[in-house]
């Protein structure tokens, strides 16, 4: 949607001119610090109210230094007046000059530009051929000390699992050589004890037989 044309007139009215003021100077000195910046210019903006209030931009800082290029630059475009009354730079045109055709010092240089892109692009695919052989080397690498770990870990398990056997074997050997010595000492004993019984018996037997046999003594 186009903006309709701001009549420009001026107001008698105070605190109209001074609304007005304010809004225009803060376009005014945004639109200078867009143009330094977007456009690399050294912009310088200074204004008075009408009160006699000062406000100012200067792009790089120093006002002073702006100021003292002005009168010494002989280049400075000029004001023209506009249709609006306002004035305007003016915009000096440029001729128009033809293209040149390349000299042959130009197209040798390209032609060595061109020679020097093709051996750099070369160079940078020798260097990333190589980048990818020294990875897939590094792959490899550790893939075979990954292996070499897993068969060092199940050999360890071997001697592991056959030392628990060996352990185990030499525990059980050992209880079963202790039970057999028990068992020797009670079969021992148990002879000693049946011997000691038959010979006490036979013992006894032989006083009852001389008990028996003693004759009666008559004292008639």
């Amino acid at each position: 949607m186009e903006r309709g044309k701001v009549d420009v007139k001026k107001t008698e009215k105070f605190n109209s001119t001074q609304v007005r003021f304010s809004k225009r100077r803060e376009g005014l000195l945004k639109k200078a610090r867009e143009l330094a910046i977007l456009c690399d210019g050294e912009v310088g903006v200074i204004l008075f109210s009408s009160t006699g209030k000062l406000y100012e931009f200067a792009s790089n800082s120093h006002m002073e230094d702006i100021i003292a290029k002005y009168p010494t630059n002989p280049n400075g475009a000029k004001l023209v007046p506009s249709e609006d009354g306002t004035e305007q730079p003016k915009v000096e045109e440029v001729p128009h000059e033809s293209p040149q055709m390349p000299q042959p010092t130009q197209i040798a240089k390209l032609e060595e530009l061109h020679r020097l892109d093709g051996k750099l692009r070369e160079k940078i695919m020798a260097v990333k051929d190589r980048k990818e052989q020294v990875l897939l080397e590094l792959i490899e690498k550790s893939k075979l000390q990954e292996q070499k770990i897993v068969l060092e870990n199940e050999a360890l398990k071997e001697q592991i699992e056959e030392y628990r056997s060996r352990l185990l074997h030499h525990e059980l050997g050992r209880k079963n050589s202790s039970g057999r010595s028990t068992s020797t000492i009670f079969n021992c004993r148990s002879d000693k004890d049946a011997n000691y019984d038959a010979s006490l018996g036979l013992g006894l037997s032989g006083d009852m037989s001389q008990k028996r046999k003693k004759p009666k003594m008559d004292f008639s």
